[in-house]
């Protein structure tokens, strides 16, 4: 495997394909494959599960085939995710968000198999393309990562976090406000510098912070599943609008149609693949930011049902594996958590990732290269092939999918930290996405600004220690950092030039409104927060006192914004249609519920949180998988009048499938039960008690 120093770069190229293509290793670099496209399809059961079950059953392989198998899997799991996302509005993984606001919309239009289709197609380009990037950058590399210190990796972050202002339509405050939220939740736990406690409020749970699944799946998956069952139907009910197939041809061509928006969406996922610590939790909400502003007519038609939609953040979030493994190979530093463990894999059969990656072991570093390219034209087939298969799912009944799309999300959310705190928060969050759902307080912020959170105040403490107030003066940092204020200011810069400044800030009689009230909870919440911040550590509250006051000054102007400025002080004839449009811009998907009065929405939003309650009940006391029959009978002839056939086969066999898959397969954990401590001797015999 070791080679001289000159041996040409193609030449290992074209080596490293003949290995990858050797008939043995081809057929595990599919096992890896097909294995990356089920994970992707179950909600929070993704990457870092499928490199921990696969890493020991590599250590006795040969390096090529370990990380054919390895990288096969990792290329597309960000591939079949877009399936739940697009059918039913679940993402399977953190990387599949964006996709769910024109996704889900486009299914609902009866245009599920054009959504996957175009998805696909966009993630295999993109995925090819981030292969093609890492093939590029590994020789020439070196020298401009060295150049990025952490005070521009913090520069990034901030201006990554001004993002939510163009993510939040033309209500930024609200999203910014929902950001400095999420910073916040991502500073609960021990501090990192001194060990302090923050905003744990006496819970064991909290001392390591909140996990990011539980978040996540409670944001998004619960609001959609609460929305689908106060709709009590199926995601589309037009069945003779809907063909497949059709679609399917369409979703490729849009895909083609749009390749340079493609091109420069997977330029970004590469570049934020390569930066360590950044992760594909927040590449496809950059991706859909940047599309928002660069694609024509996109804030008229986007979050409504827009192909682009879907198209951006897909091929992103695919280029991002092809980014991470270049400071993964070629400095020993992980581009993402599943990388780390790629480390420990190279570190096992003998091979130190650095520079002897590009040197020595240069066939092997383009064999991953390799892997991933054809990992990423499979998985696009295959998903391609039974793209008609998977939209009909939309046609199922929503007393037919709630209940095991529930029990997934149950299963995933526990793996956040493997605590019963996970499924409380899922609760929670559940709770608080569906409230903001309807009073249209978006979403992607909070997850934006979780994921940075912690980013950001690592990079801050090293910033300012390291270098004082200096590091405001390096010239990329000043680029980044004006550029971040120019997308925060730029509505309210759009708002003085359509309306004046006069026009601007013309007061009004106080007008409030049921989604004005979040601001108000926001001021108390955070002043509760600063308030406890006071007594800490200089160390431990920098952070949060930076982030807390900047959103109570956020939240106390955006209260005053929306209840006494006017919201248009000039002649509606005066004003562009887009830009009347866009004074109801909202990127997140909304709630569809103008044919059910208020008072039956929150009935039935309190039925099935109800529902969520008594699940975790009862799998408090017999466990998950013995709560699987009882809740799917229970839920289907209750909540729909299914037959008692129909109940009793369904039970049977979703309760069989987590059983094989999750417990005698995965072997994953299971929450405590109240059986299990009293009856330990029972553990054994009784699955996940």
């Amino acid at each position: 495997m070791d080679m001289p120093l000159d041996v040409s770069v193609l030449d290992s190229a074209g080596r490293a394909l003949l290995i990858v293509l050797d008939p043995a290793r081809f057929a595990y670099l599919v096992g890896g494959v097909l294995l990356g496209l089920l994970l992707g399809l179950l909600p929070g059961i993704g990457g870092l599960t499928g490199f921990a079950l696969l890493l020991p059953f590599t250590f006795t392989m040969d390096p090529y085939t370990a990380y054919a198998c390895l990288l096969g899997m990792a290329a597309v799991g960000n591939t079949s995710d877009t399936i739940p996302a697009v059918l039913v509005g679940v993402p399977g993984s953190s990387s599949a968000q964006a996709t769910v606001l024109d996704g889900l919309q486009m299914t609902k239009k009866g245009q599920a198999g054009r959504a996957l289709a175009a998805a696909y197609t966009a993630s295999l380009l993109g995925g090819l393309f981030g292969a093609v990037v890492l093939g590029f950058a590994i020789p020439v590399v070196r020298p401009l990562v060295l150049a990025i210190g952490t005070p521009e990796l913090l520069a990034m972050t901030v201006l990554a976090v001004s993002m939510v202002a163009t993510l939040s339509g033309n209500a930024p405050l609200r999203g910014l406000v929902i950001a400095c939220f999420g910073i916040a939740l991502a500073m609960v736990g021990q501090a990192p510098q001194t060990g302090t406690l923050r905003w744990t409020f006496g819970s064991l749970y909290l001392w390591d912070g909140l996990p990011l699944l539980p978040l996540i799946l409670g944001l998004y998956a619960m609001p959609e599943l609460c929305d689908m069952a106060i709709q009590r139907k199926a995601q589309y009910t037009g069945v003779s609008a809907l063909s497949a197939r059709q679609g399917m041809a369409q979703g490729i061509r849009d895909a083609f149609a749009n390749w340079f928006l493609i091109l420069r969406c997977s330029g970004m996922g590469a570049a934020v693949g390569a930066i360590p610590g950044l992760s594909g939790s927040i590449v496809d909400w950059l991706a859909y930011g940047h599309a928002l502003k660069t694609v024509k007519g996109a804030k008229e038609t986007f979050g409504k049902g827009d192909v682009r939609g879907v198209i951006a953040p897909e091929s992103a979030n695919n280029a991002t594996e092809g980014g991470a493994l270049v400071p993964t190979l070629a400095f020993g530093v992980p581009g993402s958590a599943a990388m780390a463990l790629l480390i420990g894999a190279l570190m096992v059969h003998g091979i130190a990732p650095g520079p002897d990656m590009l040197s020595k072991h240069l066939d092997l570093t383009y064999s991953m290269v390799w892997s991933i390219a054809i990992a990423n034209v499979v998985g696009a087939g295959i998903c391609l092939a039974f793209s008609s298969q998977f939209a009909k799912l939309a046609l199922l009944r929503f007393s037919l999918v709630l209940p095991a799309i529930l029990t997934v999300v149950y299963i995933g959310a526990f793996q956040g930290s493997r605590n019963w705190g996970d499924l409380i928060a899922l609760l929670v969050f559940g709770v608080l996405g569906w409230v903001m759902k309807q009073l249209k307080w978006p979403r992607p912020p909070l997850i934006l600004g979780f994921v940075l959170g912690v980013l950001i105040e690592r990079y801050m403490s090293i910033s300012i220690g390291r270098y004082g107030v200096d590091w405001l003066a390096r010239p990329l940092v000043i680029i980044l950092l004006v550029m971040a204020v120019v997308a925060v200011a730029s509505p309210l810069l759009k708002r003085i030039r359509m309306m004046g400044v006069g026009g601007a800030l013309t007061l009004q009689r106080p007008s409030f409104k049921p989604q004005d009230m979040m601001y108000l909870l926001f001021i108390v919440l955070f002043a509760v927060l600063v308030y406890q911040a006071t007594g800490w550590r200089f160390q431990a509250k920098v952070g949060p006192l930076i982030i807390g006051i900047a959103a109570l000054i956020l939240a106390a102007i955006g209260l005053v914004n929306q209840v006494f400025l006017v919201r248009k002080a000039v002649d509606p004839a005066m004003i562009r249609p887009s830009a009347a449009a866009d004074d109801e811009m909202f990127l997140d998907l909304s709630s569809d519920h103008e044919d059910i009065g208020r008072k039956q929405v929150l009935l039935r939003a309190a039925r099935f949180f109800g529902w969520l309650i008594a699940f975790m009940a009862s799998m408090s006391v017999i466990g998950l998988i013995a709560t699987v029959p009882f809740f799917v009978i229970a839920f289907m002839r209750i909540e729909n009048r299914e037959r008692w056939m129909t109940c009793i086969v369904y039970a049977a066999v979703l309760t069989a499938a987590i059983y094989l898959v999750f417990d005698r397969t995965l072997h994953l954990a299971w929450p405590r039960t109240v059986l299990g401590v009293w009856f330990p001797e029972l553990r054994g015999t009784i699955p996940a008690l």
